[in-house]
């Protein structure tokens, strides 16, 4: 028995080194789990933002398709990056709609100038209170909106092109 113990602290060495050897090589589950998956959309009615453009209400979900909502700014730098992902979507037949959130209508035309322009309807969420009732707290960010009009997933940072089936998979399950 006595003989047993004393390879007590190599066993617990080596259990330890393999807790933490499985730690480093298995990748880290970063899905967010929203506690709005499944729920309708908030009630809300965002003013137009860019000349030309109507805003955004949530009476313009549940019509019968599922929709991309983009939460997004023109200050905001990893927006710059997954703008040419929003024109590949765009591409592919999914419809978004962009929630701009505290800017100003000549910054956001300049940044829709330079880095193309995806949305079908932009609103202003001046305030970031869409942006707090989604659960949303960084831009960019992204919900697909199913076909009755509820959140069926939520992407969290900018879109990358390794996400793009994802989210065509989500567009597709939400009609």
């Amino acid at each position: 028995m006595k003989r047993a113990l004393l390879w007590l602290p190599a066993v617990a060495f080596v259990g330890l080194i393999a807790l933490l050897a499985s730690g480093l090589f298995t990748p880290a589950d970063r899905t967010v789990r929203s506690a709005l998956i499944g729920q309708p959309l908030p009630q809300f009615a965002l003013p137009p933002i860019v000349a030309g453009m109507p805003g955004l209400a949530s009476s313009d979900f549940g019509k019968g398709e599922p929709r991309l909502i983009n939460v997004f700014a023109s200050w905001c730098a990893p927006c710059i990056t997954e703008a040419p992902v929003l024109m590949q979507l765009k591409q592919a037949g999914v419809k978004i709609d962009g929630v701009a959130v505290r800017d100003t209508a000549p910054a956001l035309e300049r940044f829709l100038e330079r880095n193309g322009n995806p949305f079908e309807r932009i609103g202003s969420d001046v305030n970031s209170r869409l942006q707090f009732a989604l659960g949303s707290s960084g831009v960019p960010e992204s919900f697909v909106i199913d076909a009755r009009g509820r959140i069926a997933l939520q992407h969290v940072g900018d879109i990358k092109a390794e996400d793009v089936p994802a989210i065509l998979a989500a567009i597709r399950d939400a009609r």
